[in-house]
């Protein structure tokens, strides 16, 4: 197998423009949407979608890879950077620095993208970790830096990174065209073709031993933000989480050849899928201060604590609907009490009910419109 990294053409990637035309035009319409009702949110509802969105991102980014956070040490930490969170819980190591990692990519997205930042990153995406030698910096070790699935026999080779010797030189050219490739840089490219790229050149270098693929989807986005002039906000990770086979086997086609016209438009239709998930996220949360604001002093503790788990949730919902056995473990009561509480929220119209008797099964009435 000749990898993308080992053909003459080499990294002078080729792509039909005309395919992306359209999808690079709906990106900045978009954007402009979503700029215009971030700009007329509340101080209060844009930090929540800020929140909501980062700590969405930092969640799923980790579990593309593996990897399962905890959500609430995730937002603690993401609080505590915006100067929000004051109670002293602890947080372990992971969570933090995915947080930190979060928090340093919105504050300087407009800022050169450059070894100390790579590194910076590195060491937040590791943070925690002992079972990996170059935290920090490039990897070192003479072995392949493959990708492989399979038993361990006979694995199945995905892809091959160039050896480690060459870290040195092929990332100083990746950081050198990624310059030259943004809005002020002498080669510019349209917003998702310049982010698509920015994913496949680095994760095709591969140049740490781990974290390669949560700082490659950084990279995109820090992309994305500099071609709109302000964080994106965009729910790219947790769109190619939902379907993530479909994302590995582009990467896998995709670094096969330096013609990578099937990957941008793959990359670009998921980024307009995410930002159009990050728009009704928006709706939602606009649409359940409505809910509050209409239930405020209504609700007794049982049903606060109850409503409150099932919003968590977001935009998915409570999966399957929340059942009555649901109910009692959450608010820690009895069946009589749950069942009465329920009746009660959906007599006011909080709830909605389906189906009978084990069946039931009740959800929010929130118009996220």
């Amino acid at each position: 197998m000749t990898w993308n990294w080992q053909q003459p053409d080499w990294p002078d990637f080729r792509w039909n423009g005309a395919a992306l035309a359209a999808l690079e035009a709906r990106f900045l319409q978009q954007s402009g949407v979503m700029i215009g009702v971030v700009k007329h949110l509340g101080e209060e509802d844009r930090t929540s979608v800020v929140l909501d969105v980062m700590t969405d991102e930092a969640i799923k980014t980790s579990q593309i890879e593996g990897e399962l956070l905890n959500r609430d040490s995730v937002q603690v930490s993401l609080r505590r950077e915006f100067g929000l969170e004051t109670e002293k819980r602890r947080v372990l190591p992971a969570e933090r620095g995915i947080a930190e990692m979060m928090i340093d990519l919105y504050r300087g997205y407009a800022d050169p993208l450059t070894e100390d930042v790579l590194s910076h990153w590195h060491r937040m995406v590791l943070s925690g970790r002992s079972d990996v030698e170059a935290v920090g910096r490039y990897r070192e070790h003479e072995d392949a830096m493959q990708v492989v699935s399979g038993v361990l026999h006979k694995p199945t080779v995905h892809f091959e990174a160039p050896p480690s010797s060459a870290m040195a030189h092929e990332m100083a050219r990746f950081l050198e065209w990624f310059a030259a490739s943004g809005p002020a840089g002498t080669a510019p490219l349209p917003a998702l073709t310049r982010s698509g790229l920015a994913h496949l050149y680095f994760v095709s270098i591969h140049p740490f031993e781990d974290g390669n693929g949560r700082i490659g989807r950084a990279i995109s986005e820090k992309a994305l933000s500099q071609a709109i002039g302000q964080p994106s906000l965009i729910a790219l990770s947790q769109t190619i989480q939902r379907r993530r086979s479909a994302y590995y086997d582009a990467l896998e086609a995709a670094n096969k050849s330096n013609e990578v016209t099937d990957w941008l438009v793959y990359f670009a239709e998921t980024v307009l899928e995410a930002q159009a998930h990050s728009l009704a996220l928006i709706d939602f949360l606009l649409a359940k201060t409505r809910f509050h604001d209409k239930f405020r002093g209504s609700l007794n503790a049982r049903q606060e604590k109850v409503i409150v788990r099932m919003l968590r949730e977001g935009l998915d919902g409570f999966k399957g609907g929340l059942s009555a056995a649901n109910y009692v473990t959450i608010a820690d009561t009895s069946r009589a009490t749950a069942t009465r509480d329920l009746q009660e929220l959906v007599a006011m119209g909080a709830l909605g009910q389906t189906g009978t008797l084990k069946s039931t099964r009740y959800h929010l009435l929130i118009d996220a419109k």
